[in-house]
């Protein structure tokens, strides 16, 4: 029987677990050219945080994107996996155009904008008939993309998430991991504040705090304030 302790089992008690955050921080990729690799993923714009060689030929690098709390790791003797064997690995972007034009600025080869003609379509080749081209109607969540692969062939996916769905956020934790995040957010709240005044007919003193509701529920996935 359960306890305020923990669970009894034939007799014993047995303590409750505690519940430990487990934070995904690291995904390793693997590479066949560690030098290519590393000036490939400086040139995206992503932040270097480590490049250390030890004498038994073991060699780590790490980078981070922008704004992401998970970073990427490549090296020497660091995976067994075959170099370019990593597939589909998202990248979540709050505006898929300017993100698809900032990589194409900095000389990466990448798909054009599309969304999904047929369930997995970010998961085939490019030009396959499944992609359909021009970001999502109305871009919706989570529905535009974008593709690219490292020299390796490891492949990327670019996803435009600007609403989250009910209980991916905690409702009382908003943020924006960037500057860029901030601002694709009081757009698009600038955007459905015009609508709202229309409706309302009269401009909206409160307008500050009409945003902030709007910003707080779109990020929660809550219904949002009209």
């Amino acid at each position: 029987m359960d306890t305020a302790e923990g669970r009894s089992i034939n007799g014993a008690s047995v303590p409750k677990a505690t519940k430990v955050d487990m934070k995904l921080e690291v995904l390793v990729i693997p590479v066949s050219d560690v030098d290519r690799a590393k000036e490939f993923y400086g040139n995206l714009g992503w932040r270097l945080d480590a490049d250390f060689g030890f004498d038994n030929g073991f060699r780590v690098v790490q980078f981070t994107p922008p704004g992401s709390g998970c970073s990427v790791q490549f090296g020497t003797n660091i995976t067994s996996a075959t170099p370019g064997s990593a597939h589909g690995s998202y990248l979540a972007v709050s505006n898929i155009e300017a993100a698809h034009d900032e990589l194409l600025a900095r000389g990466v080869k990448v798909s054009e904008v599309f969304h999904a003609g047929a369930p997995g379509a970010q998961f085939q080749p490019d030009g396959t008939s499944g992609r359909a081209g021009g970001p999502a109607p109305d871009h919706a969540s989570y529905r535009s993309y974008a593709t690219f692969s490292d020299p390796d062939g490891n492949s990327w996916v670019l996803q435009e998430v600007t609403t989250r769905l009910p209980g991916r956020i905690d409702e009382t934790d908003t943020t924006f991991s960037s500057a860029n995040d901030l601002a694709s957010g009081l757009r698009r709240a600038a955007a459905a504040h015009g609508e709202h005044e229309k409706r309302i007919g009269a401009a909206d003193p409160n307008w500050p705090d009409w945003y902030a509701a709007y910003m707080v529920a779109e990020q929660a996935g809550k219904p949002l304030p009209q």
